[in-house]
C-alpha cells in the first residue's frame, strides 16, 4: 500500500496533482455536460483536466530531474540504481533524495499556468498558485502542517478573486472562497484540514444555483466549482488514503448523471467523451480562427487585420459577428511575458474591449484570457504589454448563448484526416499546408493527451492517422487516440519516432484510398526512413558514443548519439555519411531557425558530390530544439 503523506511536503504535492487529474478524468464528462456559465460551450470538464494535466507533467519532470542528478552523483539514497526512494520527508518539505517542497510546488503553479484552459482552468491555475506562494515562501513560516494548509487555501481563493475583473457569486470563486473559510475554523493535521475545506466547498457547490440564475433555469450546478470539488477530494484522498463520499450534490447534476446535457432534450454523452453539441451551440475550433505568436507589428488574420473576425463584413453589420447587444464573439487567450506594471495597464484596456477577463501569473509570465468581439484588438493590447504567445483565438459558434441567430451551418466531418506534432512553427506551416492538423511541441513543453484529443477533435474527421513524431510522444499519443476512439472517431497511431520520418508518412497520405491501405502505406513510408539529428549537450554525461561534455556537439542517428564533435557542419556531415551508408534515394534536412544556412549548403554540396542519384529538399523548421533533423529514404 502507498505510502501516505503526513504534511504537506513534495509527495504531497506530486500525490495530490496525480489524484486530481485522475478524479478530472473520470468527472470530465459530467462537468462538460452541466457548463452552461459564462458560455454554453461544454469544455469546463475537459479544460480543467488539460490544466491539471499540464501541472503533472511538470511535477514529474522535476522529480524526474532529481533522480537523474541522484544517479548521475551515484548517491546511496538510491539515486544510482533508480531504486524507488522512501517518502521520509526534509527540513525544506522536501523528499530524501528528491525534489523540495518550493521546487515541486513552483513546478505545480508553472506547469497549470502554462497550460490553463478556458475561464475556469485559468482560475484554478491561480488557486495552485496562491497555494504555491504560501508554500515556496515564508509565509507559512516553514510549516507543512495544517497551519500552513490553512494559509495556502486562504490565498488561493484570494489571489484567485483577484484575478478575475468582475467577481461573480456562484461559480468557482464562491467554492473557493467557502473552501477556505472552512479550512480557516479547522483544527488539527492536513487531513483535517482538507476534510473541512472539501465539505465547505460541497456545500458552496450545492447552493450556486440559487446565486446564479443560469445555473437556476438549466437546473444544474457551476461546473467550475463541481471541478474544483473534484480537486479537493483528490487533496482529501492524499491525506487519508481514501475518497471522500460525494454526497447530495449530485442531485443538483442529474442531467449530467442520466447523460443529459442541460437544456437539450435527449442530448446524450457520448460514452468516453464529450456531449454532443447540437448545431445550435456548436463552436468554431481554433484552426478556424489562428493560432501561435505575435510579434510587434503583427496582427492575427483571425482579425481581418483591423478587429474583425475574417469573413465579417464592416463591424456595423446586423449578425455579422454577434447580434448587438449579445455577448462577445471571440475567446482569446495566450501566455505574456511581461512586467506588472505593463500588465496592470492591460487589465484596463481588455476589461474595456470584453468580458469574463481573467489575468493570472507573476513574475514576468502571466496567462491571459478574455471574451471579446475584437480579437486583434485583444492580441495588440497583449503585444503592447509585453511578448504574447500561445496565442488560441476561438470563435463561438453560430447560435450558441453569445452568437445568437447568426445562422452558420455546422461544419460537416471529413472523411479523413492527419494530426501531427511537429517541433516547430516551419514544420508546422508545412505539414499545414499539407493538409495535416498540427500540435506544436515546444523545447522543454511536449504535449499531454488532451491537446492531442482536442487537435483530433479540431480534425473534424471521421478518420484519423496520428503521427507523434517522437518516442517520448508515444504513450500519450496512444492515450489521446484510445480516448477519441471513445468518442467515435477512426484513430490510426503510426509510431513514428521524428518528424522527418512524419513527412515521409505524410508524403504518401492519399484520403481517397481505403484507411487500412492508407495506413499500411504511410507506416512503410516512415519506417523506410532513418532519422537522425544534430543538437547541443546540455549538460556533462555518458552516450553510447563516450562522455560527452556541456556544449559539445552531439550527432545522433535513430535515437542514439554516434557523433560528438566541436562543430555543427563537420558533426553533421559525419552523421549524413553513415546514414547514407546503407544506401538512400532521398535526403530530408530540417534546419531550426538558429543553424546557419551554410550547414545545409555545406551538406547539399557533399551529397552532390559523393552520392549520385541522391536527391536533397531543406526545410526551415523554426524554433525547433535540434539545429537540424536529417532524414534518408
Amino acid at each position: 500500500m502507498a505510502q501516505v503523506p503526513q504534511t504537506f511536503d513534495a509527495l504531497a504535492v506530486r500525490t495530490w496533482c496525480g489524484l486530481a487529474l485522475r478524479a478530472l478524468g473520470r468527472a470530465r464528462e459530467e462537468i462538460d455536460a452541466i457548463n452552461v456559465y459564462p458560455v454554453a460551450d461544454g469544455d469546463t470538464g475537459t479544460n480543467l483536466y488539460l490544466t491539471v494535466e499540464s501541472a503533472v507533467a511538470a511535477v514529474e519532470a522535476v522529480f524526474a530531474a532529481h533522480e537523474l542528478d541522484g544517479a548521475a552523483d551515484g548517491s546511496d539514497d538510491g539515486g544510482a540504481t533508480g531504486a524507488p526512494r522512501e517518502s521520509g520527508g526534509t527540513a525544506d518539505g522536501g523528499v530524501l533524495g528528491g525534489p523540495s517542497l518550493a521546487d515541486a510546488a513552483r513546478a505545480m503553479a508553472h506547469g497549470a499556468l502554462i497550460g490553463a484552459r478556458g475561464n475556469s482552468g485559468t482560475i484554478l491555475a491561480q488557486l495552485l498558485r496562491g497555494m504555491a506562494q504560501v508554500f515556496a515562501g515564508d509565509e507559512a513560516g516553514a510549516r507543512t502542517d495544517g497551519h500552513g494548509l490553512r494559509l495556502a487555501l486562504r490565498r488561493a481563493a484570494d489571489s484567485a478573486r483577484q484575478a478575475v475583473a468582475h467577481p461573480v457569486e456562484g461559480t468557482v470563486l464562491s467554492v473557493a472562497s467557502a473552501a477556505a473559510d472552512a479550512a480557516t475554523g479547522a483544527e488539527g493535521d492536513c487531513a483535517a484540514v482538507a476534510r473541512a475545506a472539501y465539505e465547505g466547498a460541497r456545500a458552496a457547490l450545492a447552493a450556486t444555483p440559487g446565486q446564479l440564475a443560469v445555473l437556476q433555469r438549466a437546473g444544474v450546478v457551476d461546473a467550475g466549482g463541481r471541478g474544483l470539488v473534484a480537486v479537493l477530494a483528490a487533496l482529501v484522498e492524499t491525506f487519508t488514503g481514501r475518497t471522500p463520499p460525494a454526497g447530495p450534490v449530485a442531485s443538483a447534476t442529474g442531467a449530467a448523471a442520466r447523460g443529459e446535457r442541460p437544456g437539450v432534450p435527449h442530448a446524450r454523452v457520448e460514452p468516453g467523451g464529450r456531449p454532443p453539441v447540437p448545431a445550435g451551440e456548436r463552436r468554431a475550433e481554433a484552426h478556424e480562427g489562428y493560432e501561435g505568436d505575435a510579434r510587434p507589428g503583427e496582427v492575427p488574420a483571425a482579425s481581418g487585420g483591423h478587429g474583425r473576425p475574417a469573413g465579417c463584413g464592416e463591424p456595423e453589420a446586423p449578425g455579422a459577428c454577434g447580434p448587438s447587444g449579445s455577448g462577445p464573439a471571440f475567446e482569446v487567450t495566450y501566455l505574456l511575458e511581461a512586467g506588472d506594471t505593463a500588465v496592470a495597464r492591460l487589465r484596463e484596456r481588455l476589461d474595456a474591449l470584453g468580458d469574463s477577463l481573467v489575468v493570472v501569473g507573476g513574475d514576468g509570465l502571466w496567462n491571459v484570457h478574455v471574451h471579446v468581439d475584437d480579437a486583434g484588438a485583444a492580441v495588440e493590447a497583449g503585444v503592447e504589454a509585453g511578448r504574447p504567445y500561445r496565442i488560441r483565438i476561438t470563435h463561438f459558434g453560430a447560435g450558441d448563448v453569445h452568437t445568437a441567430g447568426a445562422g452558420r451551418p455546422p461544419r460537416e466531418r471529413a472523411q479523413r484526416a492527419v494530426v501531427a506534432v511537429v517541433p516547430g512553427e516551419g514544420l508546422a506551416a508545412l505539414c499545414t499546408e499539407a493538409g495535416a492538423t498540427t500540435v506544436l511541441a515546444r523545447p522543454g513543453e511536449p504535449p499531454a493527451s488532451g491537446e492531442l484529443v482536442e487537435a483530433v477533435r479540431r480534425a473534424h474527421a471521421h478518420e484519423v492517422v496520428l503521427l507523434p513524431n517522437d518516442p517520448e510522444l508515444h504513450d500519450t499519443a496512444a492515450a489521446a487516440a484510445e480516448q477519441a476512439r471513445g468518442e467515435g472517431v477512426r484513430v490510426a497511431l503510426i509510431p513514428t519516432r521524428s518528424a522527418v520520418q512524419g513527412i515521409a508518412a505524410l508524403a504518401v497520405h492519399e484520403p481517397g484510398r481505403r484507411f487500412d491501405e492508407d495506413v499500411v502505406a504511410m507506416t512503410s513510408a516512415a519506417g523506410a526512413t532513418r532519422h537522425g539529428e544534430v543538437t547541443v549537450a546540455e549538460h556533462r554525461s555518458w552516450t553510447t558514443a563516450g562522455i560527452c561534455q556541456a556544449g559539445d556537439v552531439l550527432g545522433l542517428i535513430d535515437g542514439d548519439v554516434a557523433v560528438i564533435g566541436s562543430e555543427v557542419a563537420a558533426t553533421a556531415a559525419t552523421v549524413l555519411d553513415r546514414m547514407l551508408a546503407a544506401g538512400g534515394e532521398l535526403v530530408t534536412l530540417v534546419l531550426a531557425d538558429r543553424t546557419p544556412a551554410e550547414v545545409a549548403d555545406h551538406l547539399q554540396a557533399r551529397v552532390r558530390e559523393s552520392y549520385l542519384a541522391v536527391d536533397t529538399v531543406v526545410y526551415h523548421g523554426g524554433r525547433q530544439k535540434p539545429l537540424l533533423l536529417i532524414g534518408v529514404e
